[in-house]
C-alpha cells in the first residue's frame, strides 16, 4: 500500500495544523484547571481553604471543559478551500 502524499512529496498527517493548535489550547486549559485545584502544603493544622469554591467547583469544571474540548479538537475537520476534480 502506498501512503498518500501531496505533490510536494510531503507526508500527509492524520491531523491538520488547526487541530494541533486547538489541542495545545485545550491542554493549557486543562493545566489551568489543575493549577486552580492546587493548595497549600501545610500538614500541621486543619486548613478550611481546602473546601473553597475555587478548589472544589471551579478547577474541576475548567478541567472537564478542557477534556471535552480536547475531544472536539481531535474530531474537528477543517473545511478544504480547494476543489478537487475527480
Amino acid at each position: 500500500m502506498e501512503k498518500k502524499q501531496s505533490s510536494d512529496n510531503q507526508p500527509s498527517f492524520a491531523l491538520a495544523p488547526i487541530n494541533l493548535i486547538l489541542i495545545a489550547i485545550c491542554f493549557v486549559i486543562i493545566v489551568i484547571g489543575f493549577c486552580l485545584m492546587l493548595g497549600s502544603t501545610t500538614e500541621q493544622s486543619f486548613n478550611p481553604d481546602i473546601f473553597s469554591f475555587r478548589r472544589i467547583t471551579l478547577g474541576p469544571m475548567i478541567s472537564l471543559f478542557g477534556f471535552l474540548a480536547m475531544i472536539g479538537a481531535i474530531l474537528y475537520k477543517p473545511k478544504n478551500k480547494k476543489k478537487t476534480d475527480k
